[in-house]
């Protein structure tokens, strides 16, 4: 693994509001960082964009901003593109021009789910929706932009800001219906790898001591399904809600979702950092977080 002879410098965080910028900007607080969320730029605003990332001379700009509605983005298409293409096209552009790294956090969904065993950061995507689609299009800008960059893919992304684009995330919306005495549905044949956002941020911290540049992925290890991760929540909570499996076709959401998308950290093991943990336990050290339960003993 090569390590970097220097600081990090100067980190721009953009959608630091967000669960996982929210996170980096703890993980990364002892630095020089500059948090900006969507209130402070926006990044689809090229010509500001550029004026204020180009005046703040950043080493690094990590792009945690997206438009994460998978279901809406089946109709609202062009505002998915501009947010998860376009505008991350013009930043890669910025960075390359500053010379400074650009970390973009891209998703599972880029995969279309053909496997039954976690896909490497080598296999082909195939992107079975909108949202997916606008990832793995930025992914591509980055590549042919940027030389010095890590697109960094997650799954199942959970953490205590929240998602403001979804109104909050799965495990908050599973708790909020069970003490709500809600009859609750939940998929149980789409298998993903749950990731707690400060494991990711910790994750994205230890990559940029690197100058190992290019794709990986990042997930808290193992896998389950929808239904099994909220059951694990359920389960570690003490509540007992009146709860259910479905099926993907019975659910009947608006984006098509991978069957499997679990994601090997086939690169963080191969430079020694794939440090993320079995996903219960980092649902776990959330839940306390959030203070939904308290301490481990």
């Amino acid at each position: 693994m090569a390590r970097l002879p220097c600081q990090l410098g100067r980190v721009i965080i953009l959608g630091a509001n967000g669960q996982l910028g929210s996170d980096l900007a703890k993980v990364l607080a002892e630095g020089d960082i500059i948090n900006l969320g969507r209130a402070d730029l926006d990044i689809c605003d090229f010509a500001r964009t550029r004026k204020v990332i180009t005046e703040l001379e950043p080493q690094v700009v990590i792009n945690a901003a997206a438009y994460n509605r998978v279901d809406d983005a089946e109709i609202e298409m062009q505002k998915a593109f501009e947010v998860n293409a376009f505008a991350v096209r013009r930043l890669a552009e910025i960075c390359s021009h500053l010379k400074c790294v650009f970390v973009h956090v891209s998703t599972d969904y880029v995969f279309g789910g053909e496997k039954c065993s976690p896909y490497s950061e080598e296999d082909l995507p195939n992107p079975q929706n909108v949202y997916g689609a606008s990832k793995l299009a930025g992914e591509y800008l980055v590549k042919s932009i940027c030389s010095k960059y890590f697109v960094v893919r997650t799954s199942g992304l959970y953490g205590a800001a929240g998602s403001g684009g979804k109104g909050g995330n799965f495990v908050e919306s599973m708790v909020r219906l069970a003490k709500e005495n809600r009859s609750i549905r939940v998929v149980s044949d789409q298998i993903v790898s749950p990731t707690y956002s400060r494991d990711l941020a910790l994750t994205i911290k230890g990559l940029l001591q690197t100058d190992d540049y290019g794709i990986y992925h990042a997930t808290n290890g193992g896998q389950c399904s929808w239904y099994e991760f909220a059951a694990k929540i359920f389960e570690l909570l003490h509540l007992e809600p009146n709860f259910n499996g479905t099926t993907a076709s019975a659910y009947g959401a608006k984006a098509r979702r991978p069957a499997y998308s679990v994601l090997a950290n086939a690169k963080l093991k191969s430079i020694g950092i794939d440090n993320l943990r079995f996903w219960p336990e980092a649902l776990e050290d959330y839940l306390v977080e959030k203070k939904h339960q308290g301490p481990r003993a």
